[in-house]
């Protein structure tokens, strides 16, 4: 095996989709910052049982592990950014109101979440700590949406988001405390739709129980399911809570974004361990891999002493980029080598306006994916000025 070859699902990022995912990069951070969001930059590793902490075991199978020679504390190398935000609000803001972060570093995973991911994503996040309405939700959601449209995601093909609530299934688990369940296995069976698995899962419930879960498996459609939801559920506080909330979220995003499709999936309870309220996903129309992740997670910060609402939302920034074709080639100047200090004052002087300028030394060129030169400096009169490469 060569040398050279890459772990599996770690590649290179060559200069076109480099230049594509950094545009993004930006874009999707001055997004953020026009809704009042602050840039955090926590490090790539941290001590494992901080990073870990708050999180169950969701991740602790996708982070690599090391032992710190300095100290001899194992390490871990971030596969989420969320824990570290929430440890960054708890600990070193400590602001007492309502606290609005971003950031977009990148993770790293020992397997890829989906069959052709990157182990190594560029995550971009947004997260409010200390509001606990529903407007906080509502904010994250519309960020997430113009998150979207602000790059160059194909929106065109249109946009689905799909909602639901962590908080349903363990309120009707709730019925029966003294009842011991395999909940990955219940979650499993729920999120797949799958009845004879459900069946088995939940055969140690009471009846009642039991089909108030078989219930889910047909509560997923357009908003009207909240309606039959009603309906089909039995009306506990908890529930009540999450489907008025879940109606108040759709019909606020109806209005802001007419050409979103909303739907909802009572039976999804992915994250069953993180998520503490509504939880949405959105997808491009006939994708069934998300683009975006997010919803309220109240418990992340008691492991740092301060149980802060939460709410946020991330997603991968090179995988948005390969779902685009990269943008034109920059427009450049070509400008051939001179000694001449007059030259290279003009040179310093373009770039400083913001051109770019590349030079071609003797009996090179430029390479046909650095830039679109479609001007070139040329010398009239004893003055160095940039003409149409045509009229040079």
């Amino acid at each position: 095996m060569s040398a050279w070859v890459l772990p599996d699902h770690i590649a290179d990022v060559l200069p076109a989709q480099a230049r594509l995912i950094e545009d993004y990069r930006r874009t999707l951070l001055d997004t953020a910052r026009s809704y009042g969001y602050e840039l955090v930059v926590p490090p790539l590793v941290e001590h494992i049982d901080s990073l870990l902490s708050g999180t169950g075991e969701a991740l602790d199978l996708q982070t690599f592990k090391m032992v710190d020679l300095l100290s001899g504390r194992t390490l871990g190398v971030r596969a989420d950014t969320t824990q570290q935000v929430a440890r960054i609000d708890a600990h070193l803001l400590n602001r007492e109101g309502v606290a609005r972060l971003c950031y977009c570093g990148p993770v790293l995973h020992t397997r890829p979440e989906q069959p052709h991911a990157s182990r190594e994503p560029l995550q971009f996040g947004a997260e409010i700590y200390g509001c606990s309405g529903s407007g906080a939700e509502l904010e994250i959601l519309s960020l997430a949406l113009d998150s979207l449209k602000s790059v160059h995601t194909p929106t065109e093909r249109g946009l689905v988001a799909d909602l639901t609530d962590a908080r349903i299934v363990p309120a009707l688990l709730q019925q029966a405390p003294e009842v011991v369940v395999d909940i990955e296995r219940l979650q499993n069976a729920l999120i797949s739709k799958n009845a004879d698995a459900l069946e088995l899962a939940a055969q140690a419930l009471p009846s009642a129980v039991r089909q108030q879960l078989h219930a889910l498996l047909g509560l997923y459609g357009d908003v009207s399911v909240i309606g039959k939801a009603r309906k089909a559920l039995p009306a506990l506080p908890q529930i009540g809570e999450a489907l008025d909330q879940l109606e108040w979220l759709c019909e606020h995003i109806q209005r802001t974004h007419p050409d979103i499709t909303l739907l909802i999936d009572l039976a999804d309870a992915a994250g069953y361990a993180y998520y503490s309220g509504p939880r949405f996903a959105l997808y491009l129309r006939g994708c069934s891999e998300a683009l975006v992740r997010g919803g309220r997670y109240d418990e992340v910060g008691a492991v740092f002493g301060r149980n802060r609402p939460a709410v946020g939302f991330s997603l991968d920034v090179k995988a948005l980029a390969r779902m685009s074709t990269p943008p034109a080639r920059p427009a450049a100047i070509r400008a051939e080598w001179r000694e001449a200090l007059d030259w290279r004052q003009t040179v310093r002087a373009l770039r400083a306006a913001g051109e770019t300028v590349i030079v071609t030394f003797p009996g090179q060129g430029v390479e046909e994916d650095t830039a679109c030169c479609d001007r070139t400096l040329v010398e009239q009169g004893g003055q160095w000025v940039v003409q149409p490469m045509s009229a040079a």
